[in-house]
């Protein structure tokens, strides 16, 4: 799934974005007009029917435990082999179709593929509701002793044996999975469609202009309050304009997965959540109560903020507001020389994948009308990844995208793995790149001066304030929106006030009452992506974990760097308490968060510090 993180720095129209690369997909096919997409995708639509056909011939389907044969045995690895081909094939074929719409929505072949692509993953859908309940009845542990195949694909098993447990009946569970496409994924398009293709009138210094909501966004990180005042006033209404389609996919979404969920045996969406994330509701609250207990710090480098700013409070768009030097701009190669230099300091493997991702074009970095805003990294292949930035020169965006390398080097450490052994939980999803950006960090610190100082640890305190008190925000107002939702449809007005009110429940007093951001539900794609509900407390699981991970690596580099290459690669083949454990660390100890937490703390203190001697 693509990973979201937050918006580049301020973005100027102009020419000089369109310089920068694209991602080359012509390593697959030489476009989607050529004979070669043509016979493979056609190849592909093959293989997810035969694999259809192949679940029929081989009784792969719910019913009462059975004892383990040779035969079942047999018919088992058979299965397993072809379901995880396929699953391969669909996730390329996905991925290079995903690379098109996601830069220009307005292509209508490419959007026309996407279409007739989730209509044949409908039968995916089924070939693993069908595969998890016949796991469901099968003796998994003589199973997992007598065939390496099995053991192999052992945590994958145990899930499958839990999802068993929360299956409808086949017949209602292909009948959701029917309406699927019509459904929840229809509205995620719209989502998708619509947001990348609103154009906002900004009026800078008496001259109107139209720019992609990603370029307004942008504008939040202008040293200009006037500017940043401007773009937020101009963003706040291009979402009131389309607020009313945005609010009808959330309902629809939202009011999907209320449906099905008790269905499926699930007393709360947020118990298949934790499931999806590989924890536990013990692990959950230790998490956002230590989240929570570190709100008063929060606040108080929002105040400080605030009064550096000459302001009484800061108001939404101060929040991105520089403070400090940056000391010096970025341009894209001296970023890319940048972090393989920096990279390289940790291994020279992680500098080569830096290299590689620059040489090979693997990277699409220039914001542009019809592409979607944000930055995410998509495996395509083996060791090789898909990186979509809103790049600008400037330490956040050297910063975001040493976040996607990160997702990049995990996608490196799984090669080689099947698609089922592949399935990281998005609580792990964010170590690597919560790690590179670490890096990054510390190594910008080493040479800066005092207000590059300050401006680089407030830009990391930028990044925690999303993760620890936004996401918190998020969650909450989810858990709002789920509960409100189980009784009818809600209004734009009930969304933006439900957003409000838990903008307040986490900023507190640290912002302005009256200039925070209703229409944030809006803005943020985590809402609308369909069958993932919670697409939030993940980031702050990474932010905490990757910081603890981090600790670790500064005492003991040359031990950290195998055993880190290991944990990245048994993401999706041991649960995250689990790999946590192999670390010494206790996920459901509200102490290790905490101490995660102190290092954001220290920074905190830290620019209290500097912005003192300024």
């Amino acid at each position: 799934m693509p990973d979201f993180r937050r918006s580049a720095a301020p973005v100027v129209a102009g020419p000089e974005t369109d310089a920068l690369p694209r991602w080359d997909m012509t390593v697959l096919y030489p476009g989607l007009d050529s004979p070669e997409f043509a016979a493979s995708f056609a190849t592909l639509l093959d293989r997810i029917a035969a694999l259809g056909r192949l679940f029929d011939d081989e009784r792969i389907a719910g019913g009462a435990s059975a004892p383990l044969t040779d035969e079942v045995a047999v018919r088992f690895e058979r299965v397993l082999g072809e379901l995880n081909a396929t699953v391969d094939d669909y996730e390329t074929m996905n991925a290079y179709l995903y690379s098109f719409v996601t830069t220009d929505s307005r292509n209508d072949t490419a959007q026309a593929r996407v279409s007739e692509l989730q209509r044949s993953a409908v039968a995916l859908t089924k070939a693993f509701v069908r595969w998890d309940a016949w796991i469901g009845t099968l003796d998994i542990d003589s199973l997992i002793d007598g065939s390496p195949a099995a053991a192999a694909h052992t945590f994958s098993l145990r899930r499958s044996q839990e999802q068993a447990r929360h299956q409808m009946p086949p017949a209602e569970e292909a009948l959701a999975a029917e309406l699927r496409v019509p459904g929840g994924i229809a509205w995620a398009k719209l989502y998708d469609n619509v947001t990348s293709q609103i154009m906002v009138e900004l009026e800078p210094e008496g001259e109107d202009r139209r720019l992609p909501m990603s370029r307004i966004r942008n504008l939040a990180y202008s040293p200009d309050r006037g500017v940043r005042e401007r773009a937020y006033r101009a963003e706040l209404g291009a979402w009131e304009a389309w607020a009313t389609p945005l609010a009808a996919a959330l309902n629809g979404i939202k009011g999907e997965a209320n449906t099905l969920l008790p269905r499926r045996a699930w007393a709360d969406p947020l118990d298949e959540a934790v499931f999806n994330a590989s924890i536990d509701r013990e692990t959950l609250a230790a998490l956002i109560g230590a989240a929570r207990e570190a709100f008063p710090d929060f606040r108080r480098y929002l105040r400080r903020k605030a009064a550096v700013l000459g302001q009484d409070r800061l108001a939404w768009y101060d929040l991105f507001a520089p403070v400090g030097d940056p000391g010096r701009t970025w341009e894209w190669g001296e970023a890319v020389s940048f972090l393989e230099e920096q990279f390289g300091a940790y291994s020279d493997r992680l500098r080569d994948l830096m290299t590689r991702a620059s040489v090979e074009c693997w990277i699409d970095a220039g914001p542009r009308p019809g592409k979607t805003d944000g930055a995410f990294c998509m495996h395509l292949r083996g060791g090789e990844s898909r990186i979509l930035h809103n790049f600008t020169p400037s330490y956040d965006g050297v910063n975001t995208l040493a976040h996607e390398m990160g997702h990049a080097y995990h996608n490196l450490n799984e090669a080689g793995l099947t698609p089922l052994q592949r399935q990281t939980p998005m609580t792990l999803a964010e170590t690597a790149s919560t790690f590179c950006e670490t890096i990054v960090k510390e190594a910008v610190l080493a040479s800066a001066n005092r207000a590059e100082q300050l401006f680089i640890v407030e830009q990391s305190l930028q990044g925690a304030v999303q993760v620890a008190v936004d996401i918190v925000s998020r969650f909450d107002f989810e858990r709002s929106v789920f509960a409100r939702r189980q009784e009818r449809e809600l209004s734009v007005a009930e969304l933006c006030s439900l957003m409000l009110e838990a903008q307040r429940g986490t900023y507190g007093d640290g912002m302005d009452d009256d200039l925070r951001h209703p229409y944030m539900w809006a803005a943020k794609g985590h809402y609308y992506i369909e069958g993932l509900s919670f697409y939030n407390f993940p980031y702050l699981f990474g932010l905490l974990f990757g910081l603890g991970l981090y600790a670790r690596y500064s005492q003991d580099p040359d031990g950290f760097r195998a055993r880190y290459d290991d944990l990245l690669a048994h993401t999706g083949r041991a649960g995250a308490t689990e790999l946590a454990a192999r670390w010494g660390i206790d996920l459901r100890d509200i102490a290790f968060w905490r101490s995660s937490l102190d290092v954001v703390r220290a920074d905190i203190a830290r620019f209290e510090e500097l912005a003192s001697e300024g």
